[in-house]
């Protein structure tokens, strides 16, 4: 009776234990969510197109304010990155893009043109970040439209439809005024900001175990903005074959969100799949089958499976899994997906993500190969003698 006793006692401890973790990760906001969600099944006659996309949160002044220090950090990149990069192939023979949301509070001139450079040479992308805190209407409208330009002056996002004209991550992942607090936003309406500033896709998400996490997770989904309230894109459509999205709609791009049940706290709490690419967990065999089987869908095309992860990678701390051993071991592990017969992987920027999901909602088969072997189309704007 008293082992008996005693067990009830250490099973309502831990799931005490367990309920008191869960809500300080704030897991509660998208778990009855990730529990009721369910991929579509694989259509075993069709081979399985795997996309990844990298996109970082680039700070060259993360924590500082010393521009030489922020300068010793995007040159790392520009001497290791291609090194990394061209020791992988996807299946169509690219080498891994990683796409640079660059903040627009931190901009620096020498900054850009060290990454046009890298842009330049084959291996990346480079699109918008915003950090702002008790923001207005004018003033948003103001900063993105004068950095799109800056941008543009430095080659990027050339040639783009209005309605494409660049791609967003929130700082402190408060999209649409998301925290409870308000801070680090200010704006109910800021979807139908983007939507009207012609931003293609939000790449914010996941963001667990922040509050800001909204409640989809693992998709491709279409948000409507409501200027009332907070967090509009806490729900929304999924992408879907022959849906096509409307003017109002934003796109919402989210990364790998679960449970791993192989990797436990304590020896029994799962921790959290939050696609995060930090050196923390290493990005191994095991974790990139759960991306795998975590990844997005569009309802309709089953086989077409897409992976975004993050990073931030000017922090020195994640140097190893951004741009050594680690990052290594995460590439090998994404290029093994190829041995797997009938998957083929492709390495995509966040535009390229992006263009891919709407041939699918267009019932268009993507042309990832036929992209990969087209010119890089900065290597023309070098070429034309742009301002260096």
């Amino acid at each position: 009776m008293l082992a008996w006793i005693a067990g009830g006692i250490g099973a309502v401890s831990g799931a005490g234990v367990l309920g008191a973790a869960m809500l300080r990760k704030n897991v509660h906001k998208w778990l009855p969510a990730y529990l009721g969600w369910q991929p579509e099944a694989f259509d075993p006659a069709q081979p399985v197109h795997v996309y990844f996309c990298f996109v970082d949160h680039y700070e060259p002044l993360w924590k500082t304010q010393d521009e030489q220090l922020g300068l010793e950090r995007v040159q790392r990149w520009v001497d290791d990155y291609p090194r990394l990069a061209d020791e992988f192939r996807d299946s169509d023979g690219r080498v891994p893009q990683h796409s640079f949301f660059f903040p627009a509070e931190e901009y620096r001139p020498q900054y850009m043109d060290l990454l046009k450079e890298l842009c330049a040479r084959g291996y990346g992308d480079m699109e918008i970040h915003l950090h702002h805190d008790n923001d207005t209407e004018q003033n948003f409208i103001d900063t993105i439209e004068q950095f799109i330009e800056t941008l543009k002056w430095h080659g990027f996002l050339e040639n783009r439809p209005y309605r494409e004209r660049f791609g967003f991550i929130h700082g402190n992942w408060c999209l649409d005024n998301s925290r409870r607090d308000g801070r680090w936003c200010g704006l109910n309406n800021e979807i139908e900001l983007l939507t009207r500033l012609g931003c293609y896709a939000d790449f914010t998400y996941p963001s667990a175990p922040s509050e800001t996490q909204p409640r989809m997770v693992n998709a491709i989904y279409y948000a409507r903005d409501d200027a009332r309230r907070p967090k509009s894109h806490n729900m929304g459509r999924p992408a879907c074959v022959g849906v096509h999205a409307a003017p109002e709609e934003l796109c919402l791009i989210t990364g790998p969100l679960g449970l791993d049940f192989g990797s436990r706290k304590y020896g029994f709490i799962p921790r959290i799949e939050n696609a995060d690419v930090n050196g923390g967990i290493v990005a191994d065999e095991r974790r990139v089958l759960n991306w795998l089987r975590f990844g997005a869908r569009v309802l309709g095309a089953p086989n077409h499976v897409f992976i975004k992860v993050h990073t931030h990678g000017t922090q020195e701390k994640v140097y190893s899994a951004v741009l050594g051993e680690q990052a290594r071991g995460m590439y090998a592990a994404l290029c093994g997906l190829k041995k797997n017969e009938g998957t083929r992987l492709h390495f995509v920027t966040a535009y390229e993500m992006w263009k891919t999901v709407r041939r699918l909602e267009q019932g268009r088969p993507p042309q990832a190969a036929e992209a990969a072997r087209q010119p890089n189309a900065y290597s023309q704007t070098l070429a034309e003698g742009q301002p260096q």
